[in-house]
């Protein structure tokens, strides 16, 4: 830090380093603990610690040079220090010394096989002993950043459950003695389908935040965009990695248009559609129909089709709704969600009319797992509003409103209702 700054100034620039460390290195540095600690528990702990640590001591010694590998020593002490203190000498001596490499033969394979340290860390964790849903809850809360409340609510399931299944996943391969190690090329093929799921729940977690004061927040979605290429490169010829690149590619194309120039939200009906990255829809368009050749095509590579209707359609008006609610109910058949149900009944909204998609959507209204998922109320609104039933719709925006926890979605949805009483 600069000589001279001042003890506010110094301590900002402290916070801001182990912030941006805790970003780009959190994963790294659990997954060299994890090896010392033997369980993800005292791996976890440690590494907190050891964040904790750089708060104090950077500020006293100055930010090194090499953050990531500070904390990795740093935590790795701190989980033998744990070890010692939590059992006997004679349980915990075989964990003290970190475990015996593999050969050199297999060390070569595995990095032959994944050749990036974060994606090597996400196959590693979806682990085929535990279930698909849990492999990618676990894989998001310790390796990605998110909290378990961003988890929880991409499962579409409280929070205490999901913390209660987490818990649940760290016991289960504690006791199995499931080993932390990069699987080797044989064995991607079973973990690739929660593989794709994390990185899709990453990328689309960055793409609308559930919490805060942001809409996008970018480092997610770069992640998780660099992530699908980083897998595109490692199986070339996997439709289903195809369909996931599509999505996050077309998805990505019209990312300068979301909001306006005061950062609020701009629906994509609104959308200057000048704006779009041609050459992102041009690539998309590409992989999408290279993912669809496979027989049945993947979920991945509907929902990029999907996409691909929209961002190829000139206008708003002249969209294929026809096309994309078929697109819908091929997805439906494949994937059993309530968001592709939701998802499909606005689509039926715009392809038949606002009557029968109110039909469905007051169906979903008896799903439980709905029961706090602010985009059914807000598609309520929109379809009661274009039913000029007004009273019921500004009934479903305060609803909408209440339970959004992004502040830029929170704004928009108070327009849509301000529009409305100002019409009325």
């Amino acid at each position: 830090m600069p000589e001279g700054a001042s003890p506010k100034a110094a301590s900002a620039e402290v916070a801001a380093a182990v912030a941006e460390a805790h970003r780009r290195e959190w994963a790294f540095v659990l997954a060299a603990t994890v090896r010392v600690a033997g369980d993800i528990d005292t791996a976890e702990e440690a590494v907190q610690d050891a964040y904790a640590s750089a708060l104090a001591t950077w500020g006293a010694r100055g930010i090194p040079s090499n953050p990531g590998a500070w904390l990795t020593t740093a935590a790795r002490r701190r989980a033998l220090d744990l070890l010692r203190r939590e059992a006997t000498a004679r349980r915990a001596l075989p964990k003290l010394v970190e475990p015996e490499p593999p050969p050199v033969d297999e060390q070569a394979d595995a990095a032959a096989a994944i050749p990036d340290d974060r994606l090597a860390l996400i196959f590693t964790c979806c682990h085929p002993a535990l279930a698909v849903d849990t492999q990618v809850a676990l894989t998001l809360r310790l390796l990605c950043g998110l909290s378990t409340a961003d988890v929880a609510r991409a499962f579409l399931v409280p929070e205490p459950t999901m913390a209660a299944r987490i818990t649940r996943a760290k016991k289960k391969i504690a006791t199995a003695g499931i080993p932390y190690r990069v699987p080797d090329a044989r064995e991607l093929g079973p973990r690739l389908d929660g593989v794709l799921s994390v990185v899709h729940l990453v990328y689309t977690t960055g793409h609308t935040a559930p919490f805060g004061a942001d809409l996008m927040p970018r480092d997610l979605a770069e992640r998780g965009h660099e992530l699908a290429r980083l897998l595109r490169a490692l199986l070339p010829d996997d439709p289903d990695v195809a369909g996931l690149l599509a999505l996050v590619v077309l998805t990505e194309a019209r990312r300068d248009a979301r909001v306006d120039t005061a950062g609020d939200l701009v629906l994509m009906e609104d959308q200057d559609r000048s704006r779009w990255n041609q050459r992102g829809i041009a690539e998309g368009t590409t992989l999408v129909r290279e993912a669809l050749r496979a027989r049945p095509p993947g979920r991945f590579a509907l929902m990029a089709a999907i996409a691909a209707v929209h961002d190829e359609s000139p206008s708003w008006s002249a969209t294929d709704w026809g096309e994309i609610l078929g697109l819908y109910d091929l997805l439906a058949e494949i994937w059993v969600s309530p968001v592709v149900r939701l998802n499909r009944a606005i689509a039926l909204g715009f392809a038949v009319g606002p009557a029968e998609a109110l039909v469905e959507l007051d169906d979903l209204a008896a799903d439980p797992r709905l029961a706090r998922y602010p985009y059914l109320a807000a598609a309520r609104a929109d379809m009661l509003q274009r039913l000029g039933r007004s009273r019921e719709a500004r009934l479903a925006y305060e609803e909408a409103i209440i339970l959004t926890d992004n502040a830029a979605e929170q704004d928009f949805l108070r327009r849509r209702l301000e529009t409305m009483d100002s019409t009325s």
